[in-house]
């Protein structure tokens, strides 16, 4: 080796004896006896680091054209570092489901579309490229373990997010999730620090006030609609107050119930309203069918009464109105009027009376047998009823 003596011994450290050392050691460190070593003063030398330079720049002014000096060299070298650095570096492609946010010493200068752009490298520019169109989903009121559609997913419960009151002062349970994506992807950078965590808040307040305006029995049936219409609307209001670049797409309720602990007493409660609400459609369908019909009858009762009233204001005014056209007829010829009332008088009142009329010419002594003629008629009544049924 180039360092080692012929005197034998390593390269740093004193080796055996030798021809030429001081004080009969040959073959010490080059270093001398700082090291260890004998005197060795005959050792090779460390490189000197200024000539090893010298020599490398020689070698390159020998490989450029037309004897370039050293400085022109640095320079070249400089520009073609930087221009590598600047057409690599700043070189960056935008993939189709997101948008380039183009930054330039920390401040907003635009956005890009997919495809490839530039923009200065780092540390000068910097490019955030979030996916906004991502459906991401944010729970409250539960923790999903695994793939939320995945069949056997574990599901943990928390209480401190899904208890809420509701408007008649109940304590319900109600777990839910929310749907979003990135709707302008500067506003979602830059306007809020932690946009899940802030979604989360907001809908959980959101939510809170919805409920504590709605009765329990509304929140647990048919209301559920209606919250999830009006959680939506005022969290997209609210995300748009913000600034957050976040369009909520969904509010989607899981599960409203009753909290654990009480939910035996609040079935009880249910139940009996249930019973409650039987036995008043019930009694309502009782009412519905006697109302009507007691309302029909006097309806009758009423018609027929006034039936009744047409028919003897009628009877009275015909009455009077013939009265006064007798007595019209009285005031022109008394005698004939007086014969014709006589005679309707005895017309009327023999109407239904059985009669005997006795000619006044027969004769003898004025006495004439009995003769049975209201039986005989009633007998030739009955023998030509029964003539004529034999004949049909």
């Amino acid at each position: 080796m180039p360092w080692n003596n012929q005197g034998g011994g390593g390269p740093w450290g004193g080796g055996g004896g030798g021809d030429g050392g001081n004080g009969g050691n040959g073959g010490g460190s080059p270093w001398g006896r700082k090291f260890g070593g004998g005197g060795g003063g005959g050792g090779p030398q460390p490189p000197d680091i200024d000539e090893v330079i010298r020599r490398g720049q020689a070698k390159l002014k020998g490989l450029l054209p037309g004897g370039f000096g050293g400085k022109k060299v640095i320079v070249l070298a400089v520009l073609g570092v930087l221009a590598v650095w600047l057409g690599y570096g700043g070189t960056y492609r935008v993939q189709p489901n997101q948008v380039g946010v183009e930054l330039v010493l920390g401040s907003f200068t635009g956005t890009t579309n997919p495809g490839l752009h530039w923009n200065y490298p780092s540390p000068i520019g910097t490019v955030y490229k979030p996916d906004v169109t991502a459906e991401n989903r944010i729970e409250i009121g539960l923790r999903t373990s695994g793939e939320a559609t995945r069949r056997g997913a574990s599901v943990r419960d928390m209480p401190e997010e899904s208890q809420m009151i509701t408007g008649d002062e109940n304590i319900v349970d109600v777990d839910f999730v929310v749907f979003w994506k990135i709707s302008d992807a500067p506003n979602y950078l830059f306007n809020i620090r932690n946009p899940d965590e802030t979604i989360k808040m907001a809908a959980e307040s959101v939510m809170r006030d919805i409920v504590g305006q709605t009765a329990i029995q509304s929140a647990l049936t048919g209301g559920r609609e209606d919250i999830e219409r009006l959680t939506l609307s005022s969290l997209q209001r609210l995300m748009t107050e913000y600034g957050a670049g976040i369009e909520v797409r969904q509010v989607q309720l899981l599960d409203v119930g009753p909290p654990k602990n009480v939910n035996d007493a609040f079935l009880e409660v249910q139940r009996a309203r249930q019973d409650k609400d039987r036995l008043k459609n019930e009694a309502e369908a009782y009412r519905n069918d006697i109302v009507p019909r007691a309302r029909g009858e006097s309806q009758q009762l009423l018609q027929g009464a006034e039936a009744y009233r047409q028919e003897v204001v009628n009877r009275a005014q015909g009455d009077a109105n013939r009265f006064n056209q007798v007595y019209e007829s009285y005031k022109l010829s008394k005698d004939v009027t007086t014969m014709r009332i006589y005679l309707e008088t005895l017309e009327e009142v023999f109407l239904n009376v059985n009669k005997v009329i006795i000619d006044s010419d027969a004769g003898g002594s004025g006495v004439v047998p009995y003769l049975p003629l209201p039986e005989i008629q009633k007998r030739m009544g009955g023998a030509n009823a029964t003539n004529g049924s034999a004949k049909q």
